[in-house]
């Protein structure tokens, strides 16, 4: 399955397609053994998330809740600093297990928001899923319990991932130069 990319853009290469696949496959049958028996609620972190969400939901064997928020604190390729919700959860996660899925996780901050911000809303549980962690970005520590790649601080994007809302179709991870 090729995506398209502009005739001067071809993102480079950094984890294909398959190791993904097989990443997510191997994720999704470790969440399934630890939250076996108990209802999960996968919450995607918008927009970056929707296609490791809707892998990762597959891959998951367990009654499944899937809800989103929205999170802004980009500006083409630079974190601004600030976090702002854009889209809120649809139902409350009260004394429920919550998943938060994510696409990458570099500096900490958006996350660290995040699972403050949930954590006032008293889930049973709360843990992390992230595609992409970079470590060497890293300002604030971040326990993420289900991890895909680590990746070194370059900037990538497909699979979710963009560069000013483009590239998310493709089905690798790939680093613009």
């Amino acid at each position: 399955m090729a995506a398209p990319t502009t005739p001067e853009v071809k993102p480079e290469v950094l984890i294909t397609a398959a190791r993904i696949r097989a990443r997510v496959v191997e994720l999704g049958a470790e969440i399934t053994r630890d939250y076996a028996g108990r209802p999960l609620i996968l919450v995607g972190v918008l927009k970056g998330s929707f296609v490791f969400l809707a892998d990762l939901a597959r891959a998951i064997d367990l009654p499944l809740e899937v809800d989103f928020m929205g999170i802004s604190s980009y500006e083409g390729m630079r974190s601004t600093g600030i976090v702002r919700i854009t889209v809120d959860l649809a139902r409350p996660i009260e004394d429920k297990d919550v998943l938060l899925v994510e696409d990458i996780v570099d500096s900490g901050l958006t996350m660290e928001y995040l699972l403050e911000n949930l954590a006032t809303r008293r889930p049973r549980s709360l843990e992390v899923c992230a595609l992409l962690e970079k470590p060497a970005a890293e300002r604030r520590k971040v326990s993420i319990a289900y991890r895909g790649f680590q990746i070194e601080d370059r900037f990538v994007v497909g699979y979710g991932l963009d560069h000013d809302e483009r590239f998310r179709n493709l089905p690798y991870v790939g680093v613009l130069h």
